[in-house]
């Protein structure tokens, strides 16, 4: 068990790239390269109270979660046409050692027309990063405001569906 200062523990969580930065805490004389794995919060005023840390060796092969970052989007022709940018995944689980863990995989939207899709095979990634998964699959889209409507219209018709069903039923 050690003890952090609270202040220091905000300021890293407000930074990007918290569960992928890496830290050297120093316990005993032992210096420690560790990941953030885990903060446990207050559940009314969100300070943190139990920070878990995951020991790693500097040759470790790591499984991790890393976020996606959406650049260009201003610029994006599918976006200027007046498309909406919409997200399906927002972290990508990849293999790496730590000396190659990327803060996030940068996703340039500069060339996405308007339905197009961004799938996780096309991103850039870092040398010797992997991603874990064996099959391609979408990531993001740019779709047009309308369908955007559209889909969200299915969305409430289905829910009001689904409570009606539900009402019947009692």
């Amino acid at each position: 068990m050690i003890a952090l200062e609270e202040k220091v523990v905000v300021a890293e969580m407000g930074k990007k790239g918290l569960w992928t930065r890496q830290y050297d805490i120093v316990v005993d004389g032992t210096h420690n390269h560790v990941l953030g794995q885990d903060i446990q919060k207050h559940p009314v005023s969100s300070r943190p109270i139990h920070v878990d840390f995951l020991r790693i060796a500097k040759d470790a092969e790591l499984t991790l979660d890393i976020p996606l970052q959406f650049i260009n989007e201003a610029t994006a022709p599918g976006i200027k046409l007046g498309g909406l940018l919409n997200i399906v995944h927002r972290t990508l689980e990849a293999k790496c050692t730590p000396d190659n863990i990327p803060e996030a995989f940068v996703v340039d939207l500069a060339k996405a027309e308007l339905n197009s899709s961004i799938t996780a095979f096309s991103i850039e990634m870092p040398k010797g990063v992997k991603l874990t998964a064996t099959e391609d699959f979408t990531v993001a889209t740019i779709v047009s405001a309308q369908m955007a409507e559209t889909a969200e219209e299915k969305a409430e018709d289905a829910a009001a569906a689904a409570a009606a069903a539900a009402a019947e039923k009692k």
